[in-house]
Order: C-alpha cells, then sequence, then structure tokens
C-alpha cells in the first residue's frame, strides 16, 4: 500500500538528491478494449504514429495527447481549481470586455500560449502611479526583463506556473534573449500495438436534391421572406453569383444534398494506452530565488519556493487526472489502475510509492505556500490588464472578418 505524501517528505525530495516523481497509467478506450479511438491529426490529416521500444520490443505507436496539449489541460485544471477557490494561484488577466467586440472573453496567464511571455499580455495596460501604461513597461512587467533561472523571484511571485511549465520570453525587449526556463514537467498519452483503421461518412437528404438541380445563386439582398439564396437568376438579383467557394452553385452549397457514402482510413486500434507523467527535481532544483535584489539566494529560501512548485506541479497533474481522459470525440480513455506515484530517489533503488489524490495535492500546495509566504517570498493574487485600443480593434476587425466568412461559408 502506498504511503500518503506528506510536505515534509516532499520538502526533503526536492532539497536532497531524488530525480523526479513519476505517475505512469495503463488505460483503455471507454468503449472496452478494441474499442477505436481517434488520435489528433496533424499535417494533411495525418497521426502521429513512431515506433516505440517497449520491453524490449519494437512496438508500433501514436500520440494520443501530446506534452503541448497535456500542459494545456493541467494549467486550465488549475484555472478551475482558482476559481472555485480551492487553491490561491497568482494569475495575469486581460479583459476583452469593449463593447465594440462581437465576442467578450478573458485570457488568463493559464490560457495564453507563451503564459506571462504572450503577446497579448505585452500589447495589454496595467494602473501605475495613476497611470495607464504598457504592461511590460511596469515595474511588474520589467520583472520579467531580468528574470532567469539564477534570479526566478519575480517569476514566482507573478507565473509560478511558467517555472513549471516553462516560458520563453521570444517576444519581449531582449528577442531571443529573453527569459527561458525549460518545462519541469512532461506529460503525454501514447497508444500501443496501434492499427489504423477506416472511418464512413454518408449523409441522406430527406428531400433526395440533386447535384444537378442546381446552380444555385446567392440572393444579393436578404430580407425576412426569402432564403439567402435563390435559384433563379432573376430573383437573385443584380449581377448574380453562384453560391461556394467555387462558385459553382452546387445545392450542397447550401446543405441541401446527399452525401455519396465513403470509406477513408481513420481511427486507430490499440491494444492499451500509457499515460506517463514525470516531475522533473532536477530541473526545479536550478532555479533560485535571490530576494530584496541581492545577487545570492539563500538555500532555504531556494527549499522553500522550489517545494512550492513542486506541490504545484503533483496538483496539476493530480487534479487534471481526476477530471478524466475525454481527450476530443471518440477518444475517451479509462484507466485500469489506481493513480500512484513514485519517488525516484536514489540510482539503482527501488522508487518510492505514494498515494497522491486531489484532497491530498491542494494540502500540499496551500501548506507549501504558507510557509514560502512566511520565508518572505512574494506572492501575487490576479493581475488584471485591459487590452491597448489598437489590440481591441485588431480582435474587433478580425471577429467581424470570422462572422462575415462564417456567413459566406454557410451560403
Amino acid at each position: 500500500m502506498p504511503d500518503k505524501l506528506n510536505l515534509e517528505i516532499l520538502k526533503l525530495s526536492v532539497a536532497g538528491k531524488a530525480a523526479a516523481f513519476r505517475c505512469v497509467t495503463e488505460y483503455q478506450p471507454a468503449g472496452g478494449p478494441g474499442d477505436k479511438v481517434f488520435p489528433p491529426t496533424y499535417e494533411r490529416g495525418q497521426y502521429a504514429g513512431e515506433t516505440r521500444i517497449i520491453n524490449g520490443e519494437p512496438v508500433p505507436c501514436v500520440l494520443l495527447d501530446s506534452v503541448q496539449s497535456q500542459a494545456n489541460r493541467m494549467e486550465l485544471a488549475l484555472l478551475e481549481a482558482v476559481r472555485a477557490k480551492r487553491i490561491a494561484l497568482p494569475i495575469i488577466e486581460a479583459r476583452f470586455d469593449d463593447a465594440r467586440l462581437l465576442k467578450k472573453f478573458t485570457v488568463t496567464s493559464l490560457e495564453a500560449p507563451h503564459r506571462i511571455a504572450d503577446a497579448i499580455f505585452r500589447d495589454s495596460m496595467c494602473e501605475e502611479n495613476g497611470n495607464r501604461i504598457m504592461f511590460r513597461k511596469s515595474g511588474k512587467g520589467k520583472i520579467l526583463d531580468t528574470t532567469d533561472a539564477r534570479n526566478a523571484t519575480g517569476l514566482f511571485e507573478l507565473c509560478p506556473t511558467a517555472l513549471v511549465f516553462g516560458v520563453w520570453d521570444s517576444t519581449g525587449p531582449r528577442g531571443g534573449l529573453g527569459a527561458k526556463i525549460q518545462r519541469a514537467i512532461v506529460s503525454e498519452i501514447v497508444g500501443l500495438h496501434a492499427q489504423v483503421g477506416v472511418k464512413t461518412s454518408s449523409r441522406i437528404d430527406p428531400l433526395q436534391v440533386q447535384l444537378g438541380a442546381g446552380p444555385i445563386y446567392e440572393r444579393s439582398e436578404k430580407n425576412n421572406q426569402n432564403p439567402d439564396w435563390a435559384i433563379d437568376v432573376a430573383s437573385a438579383g443584380p449581377k448574380p453569383v453562384k453560391v461556394g467557394r467555387k462558385k459553382d452553385g452546387k445545392p450542397s452549397e447550401v446543405n441541401h444534398s446527399n452525401i455519396p457514402p465513403q470509406i477513408t482510413p481513420g481511427g486507430i486500434t490499440i491494444s492499451s494506452a500509457v499515460h506517463t507523467t514525470v516531475l522533473s527535481l532536477v530541473a526545479i532544483r536550478r532555479l533560485r530565488f535571490p530576494l530584496n535584489g541581492q545577487d545570492t539566494s539563500d538555500p532555504q529560501v531556494n527549499v522553500s519556493a522550489r517545494t512550492v512548485l513542486a506541490a504545484l506541479g503533483l496538483l496539476a497533474a493530480v487534479i487534471a487526472r481526476e477530471e478524466g481522459s475525454d481527450l476530443r470525440s471518440r477518444c475517451q480513455l479509462v484507466p485500469t489502475q489506481e493513480f500512484a506515484w513514485e519517488l525516484i530517489a536514489e540510482p539503482g533503488a527501488i522508487p518510492i510509492k505514494y498515494k497522491v489524490d486531489a484532497e491530498t495535492a491542494v494540502a500540499l500546495f496551500n501548506q507549501a505556500v504558507a510557509q514560502a509566504r512566511e520565508m518572505g517570498l512574494p506572492w501575487e493574487d490576479i493581475i488584471s490588464l485591459s487590452p491597448h485600443p489598437d489590440l481591441i480593434k485588431l480582435v474587433g476587425r478580425s471577429q467581424e472578418l470570422a462572422a462575415h466568412s462564417e456567413t459566406e461559408e454557410g451560403e
């Protein structure tokens, strides 16, 4: 029976020479063994397949969820935990709530692709000393300009998740020389013994509209008495144009037609799937946290901050796993064994198993943060930014183009 992980064990693991925590879990499709799953597709609709060596044998495998996708899922799980008030976490947010926008939304540092270094925040503004200035020109924003592994205190204060999931400030004032922190947590799901299958598609039109029944024309004047298309040239208005991207006027362009049954490659059958998550304590130990502008850092402060980051990584992984693995349409997986975390402590030694459920992970994180703050480490709350008017205009124009494009496609 695995022991229950506590803060003292976590702190000793971080302060010592332990390499990593890992969790390796076997999954099956929710429909049962042999049910087909649909991996993500990449360029030209391809699956990310490769041969891996497992138990000394080459095994055809397929990527079911990438490292990047897993990071996004873990960050969103943290965001939900913050919104549910289970934890308090420094977050930067930009609110796109301008009345000129067709769709209003908020982007947080747990959603932005480049986290705190994203162009969304670079091009947003904050309040400082009664003035509105660009975030990256503010006192807090400038912290990122001097951040590196030897001086991670400012990033710990504003966006500690960037120290766990990695960040590269490639769009800041230093360009490619900007802050670059490697990810400390890596997670992916891979299907084993992958065999590509086929998928079928068809649509039966109750009206049985035939291809030759066209052409269909765009109606120049939209009103409440007619559809947006016309079957007669005279009804279409002046300078009639056929519907469709190719302007061929096919009835299918207005969603009236059959789609003949088709068979194309699609879906994968697997023997099982394996979800592997590794939290590197080595990567976390590279980070240092000097206080009050000092050039050197206190070892005890370092351990305290690193313990918070280790607890944060474990928390993200645990709550994301417990949310389930419904990865996309027709790709839901269920674990066939309990989640067990292993500490790789000594070279050649048998890993030590620990039980870490969501309740334990939340408690560990909250305790670690409380101790870090007692050590004088800074810890922000939510920092709200306002997008610059030019960014609002850019997003607004893009929304209008997207809405117009969707209308055209619908026609």
